[in-house]
């Protein structure tokens, strides 16, 4: 990933930083999936990501800002959080995944989670981005008593995924 973009335009800048497919769905994998060791990330790949794929991606997510690495000791895995700019990509994938599921062929449990991210707007965003920052940085959500935006977004990838069986 290179420091300065080619351009100082903004659309530019921002596909730069995430316009590589794996690096997207890597992403999406933390934040949806909540995997943030290698193995975690590398076994639960819908996608079938190549292990020196993975490794390049999260290298590159690091040295750009969207990921941290916390170093393991020896015999322990390595952990990677979520920075502030990984975490506001969230709309960012909201709006990728509302413009797939009206343009591209894609299955009912995959798309449950766009759909209902979609629904629920930029309030369940926020929730979502409140929840991520509290796992990845630490932050105490501003409403600790509300339901969980993760908890509904999995419950009905769940369900999505029995009445597919």
């Amino acid at each position: 990933m290179r420091d300065e973009p080619r351009s100082g335009c903004a659309i530019n800048a921002a596909v730069e930083a995430l316009g590589d497919r794996w690096s997207l769905i890597v992403l999406r994998d933390v934040v949806f999936g909540g995997h943030r060791h290698f193995r975690e990330l590398l076994g639960h790949s819908e996608e079938g990501i190549a292990s020196n794929i993975l490794s390049s991606r999260l290298k590159a997510l690091v040295t750009g800002g969207l990921l941290t690495r916390e170093q393991a000791g020896r015999g322990h895995r390595a952990t990677y959080s979520l920075t502030e700019a990984g975490i506001q990509t969230v709309p960012v994938m909201v709006a990728l995944g509302s413009w797939g599921m009206r343009h591209r062929p894609t299955t009912p449990e995959l798309t449950v989670r766009a759909r209902l991210l979609e629904e629920g707007g930029p309030q369940l965003w926020q929730n979502l981005m409140d929840e991520l920052r509290e796992t990845h940085l630490g932050t105490p959500r501003p409403d600790p008593d509300q339901p969980r935006a993760s908890e509904l977004l999995r419950t009905a990838y769940e369900q999505a995924l029995t009445e597919s069986r």
